[in-house]
């Protein structure tokens, strides 16, 4: 039994090894020169702050990492409020047609985005003329398209199915609207799914590429991914300041994650407290 468990734990070290070499690798390359991380080294080095400073003064971080900001903190809090409205209201309330219109729903989750990149970047070239603020390069014309999902309102809705409906009844005994129902009951409830949620949403924009780079044409609206896809298209691209970078955009993400660890983990399990 003692050697079952010994070779179980060792394979979880070796799994856990492997899987955040990576990200030290990444670490460990931000500090050092780019010859050095072409050479695949392996040890610390000192020239991080260099990078970083290289980084900075060679490209407009600052605005980078602020567009992804902005996009990715509007879009999770409109992911939030659509998708959970939209799953509160496929299981809250009893309608004929409800299960068709989800069904229909899920069914576009199959339709890949490479197949409705082209028809949306040509609404978007057509609102530009009309509504410039909504057209092509806005941060409005990255988050429309993105701001929910049909995986979101599904999971919302799954969620909600584990939420007391007495609570509900409670609430309209007591007089409350059914927005307040929502607002001030099922959202408080459900604040380990938002949570879950709110990850997964931003995460998905910080990280989004594909859109962005191709609605988004001027400099001073590209995103952090665009700025690190461009850092890497030169001739002799700078590895060491590569990683700098990568580090630095990693650092956001990692702290919405860690912050929200614990909710995070109920959420995808289910739990409403």
């Amino acid at each position: 039994m003692k050697t079952k468990r010994m070779f179980t734990y060792l394979f979880l070290i070796i799994a856990a090894l492997i899987s955040i070499f990576p990200f030290i690798w990444m670490v460990i390359s931000a500090t050092n020169q780019s010859v050095d991380v072409t050479k695949g080294t392996l040890l610390p080095g000192t020239h991080l702050f260099k990078n970083i400073n290289n980084l900075f003064s060679s490209v407009d971080m600052w605005q980078a990492l602020w567009n992804s900001a902005k996009i990715s903190v509007v879009t999770t809090v409109l992911s939030l409020l659509v998708a959970s409205a939209a799953g509160y209201g496929f299981e809250m309330y009893r309608s004929r047609s409800k299960d068709i219109v989800f069904n229909i729903l899920l069914a576009s989750m199959m339709i890949p985005f490479a197949a409705i990149m082209v028809p949306l970047f040509q609404m978007f070239a057509k609102v530009s003329s009309v509504v410039p603020f909504l057209g092509i390069d806005t941060a409005a014309a990255v988050i429309l398209p993105t701001f929910t999902t049909a995986f979101l309102i599904f999971f919302f809705r799954q969620s909600t199915k584990m939420f007391p409906k007495d609570m509900m009844e409670a609430g309209r005994i007591d007089g409350l609207s059914e927005f307040g129902l929502f607002f001030r009951i099922y959202m408080p409830t459900m604040k380990s799914t938002y949570a879950a949620a709110a990850i997964i949403t931003f995460l998905n924009s910080w990280n989004n590429y594909l859109w962005p780079l191709i609605v988004l044409q001027s400099q001073e609206n590209m995103t952090v991914p665009l700025l690190i896809s461009n850092l890497g298209s030169g001739y002799a691209p700078d590895y060491g300041l590569i990683m700098s970078a990568i580090v630095i955009t990693t650092l956001p993400t990692a702290l919405v994650f860690f912050m929200m660890q614990k909710q995070f983990v109920a959420g995808m399990t289910g739990s409403v407290k």
